[in-house]
């Protein structure tokens, strides 16, 4: 079958985007402003396949545009299309070849197209990313103060004193936007049902991980970078790592297992039996990081709330080991979250 659609590759750059127009199409450049954009638009086809790489928000204005005229943007991990480039003996960088590289790795790869965040989710996804800043500089000073003269402790102390204000600030800020959608809130409520989740992880999940309830086990499990690969070559059978993936979402999802290990008993009992199995901490902690995940994806999935089991009946080892039958021995026999398990 051939495949006549034309793949358009954009390099995004602070003050211009270098255009590509098929395999041995135009080659030109806009500026990356509002006027630009539209001159761009005017050259694409709506049948056009736009491969843009993601540059820290700098292509969220230009993929923004085009999505909603109707063209389909995949913005690709700028890793992946550089080391296609070296693969295919592309060693040398400039904007106008960055563009060419991503036509050739969208006729090549054939990247999926998936929907961008709208005005609301990019909003929830900065006020997050915001707390997340807000939270490191208040460690940093908080670490500083303790190696510092005594003489700077009152400067410090203002800025430790602004900084929790202002933390405070954005946690009230977050909970308006999520209480004022109706399915974040729904989505909020059920998250936080489960013991050992929180405020901070459930909107870190809105934000940073959209897909949550709508892919099955593994594939959850790998976007959020928690799924175990292979280090084999020959007889060497090498340990299971983690690698890649969403950081944001590790970072929060665990400290949220570090505190779903002594408050959440489906977790405490699989976390006790890993280690009684001889499995290491943090490889133990980061089984439970999926296995949390996992769960918190079919709840989405099947609109269930958390069930604790009754503390006077024991987990029994099937409902320990198969990550889906969690909520409870009733759901479990009637097949619950089993279709996003």
């Amino acid at each position: 079958m051939v495949d006549d659609k034309r793949y358009v590759g954009i390099d995004v750059a602070k003050a211009r985007l270098d255009v590509a127009l098929g395999l041995n199409g135009e080659r030109f450049a806009v500026a990356n402003d509002e006027r630009g954009i539209s001159a761009l638009l005017k050259r694409l086809e709506p049948t056009d396949l736009v491969i843009i790489e993601a540059t820290g928000g700098l292509e969220v204005p230009v993929a923004s545009t085009l999505a909603t005229a109707g063209i389909a943007v995949a913005v690709v991990n700028p890793r992946q299309v550089r080391d296609f480039a070296r693969a295919t003996g592309q060693l040398a960088k400039t904007d106008a070849l960055d563009a060419q590289v991503l036509v050739r790795f969208g006729a090549a790869v054939k990247p999926q197209v998936r929907a961008l965040p709208d005005a609301q989710a990019r909003a929830l996804e900065a006020l997050v990313n915001r707390r997340r800043q807000l939270v490191e500089m208040l460690t940093a000073e908080k670490n500083r103060r303790a190696n510092s003269p005594k003489v700077i402790h009152k400067s410090i102390d203002e800025h430790i004193h602004w900084l929790e204000k202002r933390l405070a600030g954005f946690d009230d800020e977050l909970t308006a936007l999520v209480r004022a959608t109706p399915i974040w809130r729904e989505r909020d409520e059920l998250l936080r049902s489960v013991p050992g989740v929180g405020p901070v992880l459930a909107t870190t999940l809105l934000a940073y991980l959209p897909e949550l309830g709508a892919l099955n086990r593994k594939q959850i499990a790998a976007l959020a970078g928690l799924a175990p690969f292979n280090r084999d070559s020959g007889s060497l059978r090498g340990s299971r790592c983690i690698w890649g993936g969403r950081a944001q979402v590790r970072r929060v999802l665990y400290m949220a297992v570090v505190s779903a290990v002594r408050s959440n008993p489906v977790i405490k009992n699989f976390y006790a039996q890993l280690r009684a199995r001889g499995k290491y901490p943090k490889s133990a902690l980061t089984a439970c990081m999926r296995k949390l995940l996992v769960i918190l994806n079919a709840m989405l999935h099947n609109n269930t709330y958390w069930h604790t089991p009754p503390p006077s009946h024991p987990l029994p080892q099937p409902f320990i080991l198969l990550g889906g039958r969690f909520l409870n021995t009733v759901a479990a026999r009637k097949g619950c979250c089993d279709g996003a398990l």
